[in-house]
Order: structure tokens, then sequence, then C-alpha cells
């Protein structure tokens, strides 16, 4: 069996062991882990069952990252993206007015479209032929969304009828707890020791949970809604799945047809802005994401060009095109595989230990469910968010006039309008025209002029129809 394993893996010739693959796939767990409960909370907001997403995210993070360490055999764990299930959330149901059931059928359409994009050439040319700068402009603006949403489900920025936005009470204990925690998170990412910043985030997120539930059982019944403190609820085992499963046509409440609800979304020109921009943004979140862990990961050569290229997206496709239907969000590599890269995984046992441990994790919700409180999933949001933002601004050329101009509209729009979407299309009208106008049009490729002049016919559209 180990004989097996070492030859399927390729183990010895990538320079690894068993016993290193398994502490890589577990620590790599335990710094993802996060995203199960922070994940239900969200897509929660919009209605949906928190315990059936907290187990369906599980199940999918299972499934995708299996297909990356079975068939790329890469240490890059997968599950559902912070931001993109912000997106769905706050821009697309929320915001635009869908409900949650016809917010995943937009998200299913994209996802198809994305699917069909990762296996043509299509994906790769539409990648390089974005210049790198507004890549990075565009993933630093969704780290600023993110943010955003973090801030404001703390409590710490709240509504303001003459300012818009200002800083909350500290009256709160939520936000005093959200605060607290989200220092410790910045502090702990900030540390020398390796293995302290790696999991700065699931150990700040515990802290906010274990704050949190001290001091609702120091309240007592004084506690309210607005405090966004943790609770235990829910039962072990796949409880909630049927309620988010293919749109939720299998829950008892599932009276809603099909037919209307694609009805609605065709006649909806929001719905084409939505679903333009959520694969647009997967896209590069997910290639931002393999081109940061992938000279560590063995996925690139020495020309930074990705190995087996084609095998490595299947997963991250697979799960864009399955993730609607399952009752989830998006699907994609994350970042914190590199911890258990820095820690030896060089191969993908170390995903399918950690794909294993997300099956295991589908089945106990309650265990989970004080991690999905506002309070708890600030820290995450809000570190992820900036960590996001920083990686990326720091890439974009500052001193080009008009890359800088294009920075500071779409990270200012994506939080003023509350929206990825708009930031986007605002972001690359601005560069286009700013390009034009300097003398420098034919610098611009195609592909940016037909993006930038989609989001203008867009934007007409919804606001005359």
């Amino acid at each position: 069996m180990k004989a097996f394993i070492y030859k399927i893996f390729s183990i010895k010739e990538k320079d690894s062991s068993i016993k290193k693959e398994i502490i890589g796939g577990i620590l790599t767990f335990i710094a993802m882990c996060y995203v199960l409960p922070v994940n239900a909370g969200i897509l929660s907001a919009m209605g949906m069952s928190s315990a059936g997403v907290f187990a369906m995210t599980a199940i999918l993070s299972f499934i995708t990252s299996m297909i990356m360490g079975l068939v790329a055999n890469y240490p890059v764990a997968l599950s559902s993206g912070m931001g993109l299930n912000a997106y769905i959330t706050y821009s697309v149901s929320l915001g635009m007015g869908f409900t949650w059931q016809q917010s995943l059928i937009i998200l299913t359409i994209s996802g198809i479209a994305f699917f069909v994009l990762s296996l043509t050439p299509i994906r790769k040319r539409i990648v390089e032929a974005i210049p790198r700068d507004i890549q990075a402009i565009i993933s630093a603006a969704f780290g600023a969304f993110i943010c955003f949403v973090g801030l404001k489900g703390s409590g710490l920025v709240v509504t303001n009828s003459d300012t818009l936005v200002s800083l909350g009470s500290f009256s709160n204990p939520g936000l005093v707890i959200s605060l607290v925690c989200t220092l410790v998170c910045f502090g702990l990412l900030m540390t020398k020791n390796k293995l302290l910043s790696n999991l700065a985030i699931p150990l700040s997120i515990v802290l906010a949970a274990v704050a949190g539930i001290v001091t609702s059982s120091i309240m007592g019944s004084s506690v309210t809604p607005e405090m966004n403190l943790p609770s235990f609820g829910g039962r072990f085992g796949l409880s909630g799945v049927e309620d988010v499963l293919l749109f939720g046509v299998f829950s008892k409440e599932g009276y809603h047809t099909l037919g209307e609800d694609l009805l609605t979304i065709v006649k909806n020109p929001a719905s084409y802005l939505a679903i333009f921009s959520l694969c647009f943004v997967n896209l590069f979140n997910t290639t931002a994401t393999l081109y940061a862990i992938g000279q560590d990961a063995g996925m690139m050569d020495e020309n930074g060009k990705f190995v087996n290229y084609k095998k490595t997206i299947i997963a991250d496709s697979t799960g864009a095109l399955i993730c609607g239907p399952c009752g989830t969000s998006t699907v994609t590599p994350f970042v914190e595989s590199s911890i258990g890269i820095e820690c030896g995984a060089r191969t993908g046992l170390s995903t399918v230990i950690t794909a294993l441990l997300f099956l295991l994790a589908a089945f106990v919700y309650p265990v989970f469910s004080i991690f999905t409180a506002g309070s708890v999933t600030a820290p995450a949001l809000i570190a992820v968010g900036g960590m996001i933002f920083v990686n990326n601004l720091k890439q974009v050329d500052m001193k080009n006039p008009i890359i800088g101009f294009t920075a500071f509209i779409t990270i200012l729009f994506s939080v003023l309008t509350y929206s990825i979407s708009n930031a986007i299309g605002f972001g690359l009208i601005f560069y286009s025209v700013m390009m034009l106008l300097a003398g420098k049009g034919k610098e611009v490729g195609k592909a940016i002029y037909i993006i930038s002049g989609a989001f203008v016919i867009s934007f007409i559209l919804t606001a005359l129809i």
C-alpha cells in the first residue's frame, strides 16, 4: 500500500514523504476550515439554510480538492471563495433584488460559461490579454470589497442618514469583540513565527467565538440580534441539505418554479451584468491565487508557465459548474494551501487528506455553528480582504498616472457602490477613455475595449429597462 501511494503521487520524485503530506494536509484544513461557517453565515443573509450551506460547502470542498489531488497531483486545496460569496449575497441578491434561488441560478449560468471558457483556450487568452496592472487592480478592489463587508458585519461601520456611513457604537459588545480579534489577527499575521502567522485567521476566529459565547452567557436575555453574537444551533448530520440543493426544489417549502425564476432572470438586464461579473471576477481570482502559490507548489516551470495547465483548471472549473445547483458559492483554489506547502507538502496526497477532513466536517455543523455570527466572521473577512488588497496593490505601477487613477476609481467604486461588478465596469471604462485621450489607444487590447463596451451597454440597459 505504501509503495502504491508513493507511486501514484510521485512522492519520491517530488522530494517528499507520506508523513510530510499528511501533516501538510491537516494544517491546510485547519487554516481553511473557517471557510465553512463563514460561507454559511454570508449566504444565509439572503435566506438560505446555514446548516445546508455549511454541509454543501464542505462536500464541494471535498469533491474539488479530491480532483485537484488525484488528477493534477498538486498540494492545492479548494473551497468556496471569500468575496465571491459576499458578491452573490450582497450585490446580486440583496443589491439587485433577486431571491436566493434566482441568485444561485445566475451563479450556475456564470459557472457554465466559466467551465466552457476553461476547457477552451479562451480562458488563457483572456487572462493574457488583460494587462497585469489591471488584473492586480481588479483583485485589489475585490479585497477592499471583502474587507468592507467584514467591517459592516462587525458593526464597526454602520449606515448614517447624513453621511451614508459612520463608526458604530462601542457599547455594542459584538463590535468590541470584532475589533479586538481583528487586531489580534493582524498582529499574528505580522509575527516572525511562521506557524502563528499562517494560523492567524483561524486562531482569531476561535478567540472571537469564545469571547462571544462568554459575553452572551453573561448578558443573557439582554442580547439583541444587532450585536451579532454567536450561539449554538443545528443538528449533526447533513441537516438542511434538501433546503439548498438544486435551488431548494427538494425542500419542504419548495413551492417556487424553475421556469418562473428563469423568466425573471431573462427579463432583468441586471442579471446579465451579474453573470458577466461573476465569470470575470472568478477568472482573475482563481488565476491570481494559482500564480501566488504556483511556484512553491511545483505548478510552474522556470519560465513562469503553468505545468499541466489543463489538469490544474479542471478542479476549479468543475467547482464553478456545480456550486450553484449544490447550494453554495463558487469554489476556488485557496492561498492557505501554502501552509501545507511550507510544511513540506509537494503532492496531491496532502490535498486528498484535506479533502477527507472537509467531508468529515460536513456532518458536524453544530460544532461550527458558533462561527457564523457577524462578530466572529468579521476578523476573517477583514484580514482576507486586507491581504488580497495589499498583495495585489503593491504590484500596480502607481508611477503611471493612468494606471494609478484606474486603481483609484476601481477601488473607490467597489466600496461606495457596494458592487464589484460596478467597480470593474467603471474602472475599465475610465482606463479605456484615458488611454484613448492620451494617444495610447493602440496599446489597449481589443479584449479591454470589448469588455468596456459590454459594461457601457449593460449600464444603459439597466437604466432604461
